[in-house]
């Protein structure tokens, strides 16, 4: 699609779409991925973050305003995403994932935690919930509060909201050992 029917498209969805037209939207969309699935090969997640940036710039160029109001419609679009690829996450969580691709520039208390790379953060998981279930060795936490001092918490202060939410649920019997490993690859892949 051209730069330009994008800008019509999504001129379209934010300024004259109401409730009916956003239900197409999002119906022709899951029919889009479907077939491309089917006859295109594989889709991968889009890059809601990159999706962003492209949309804010173009919309900035043809617009000039609206920024806010842009980045608060791809939110919801990239929360639309995560639910259709991720079904078994909570709301909280997708707000959470949606909010942490798109952040909202009026809110200045964001976080601001540097997303460590998934290998880092899935070895980060094994040791905390080794640790929380007792299953840890006694030298490796050892080891682990020497070079660190308190690392359980400097660990849960890192992990971004929906990897605590999902350790969570695991933690409190909430969720099954398979379920957990579920969710934490999604969002582990969706942070990274």
């Amino acid at each position: 699609m051209a730069n330009h029917e994008l800008v019509q498209v999504l001129d379209f969805i934010l300024n004259r779409s109401d409730e009916a037209s956003i239900e197409v939207l999002a119906e022709a969309v899951v029919r889009r991925r479907r077939d491309l699935a089917m006859f295109g090969g594989v889709l991968k997640l889009p890059d809601p973050q990159r999706m962003a940036a492209e949309f804010s710039s173009q919309m900035n160029a043809s617009i000039g305003a609206g920024v806010g109001d842009l980045k608060k419609s791809i939110r919801q679009m990239a929360a639309s995403i995560i639910k259709q690829q991720a079904p078994e996450l909570s709301e909280g969580q997708i707000a959470e994932l949606a909010g942490a691709w798109i952040p909202d520039t009026g809110n200045t208390g964001t976080n601001t935690t540097a997303i460590l790379p998934r290998d880092i953060l899935s070895s980060m998981i094994e040791q905390f919930i080794a640790f929380s279930q007792g299953t840890m060795s006694a030298a490796e936490d050892k080891g682990l509060r020497d070079e660190m001092g308190a690392w359980p918490e400097r660990y849960w202060k890192a992990f971004p909201a929906v990897i605590r939410s999902v350790i969570t649920d695991y933690l409190k019997g909430i969720i099954s050992k398979k379920d957990f490993y579920s969710k934490a690859g999604i969002a582990l892949e969706m942070v990274s």
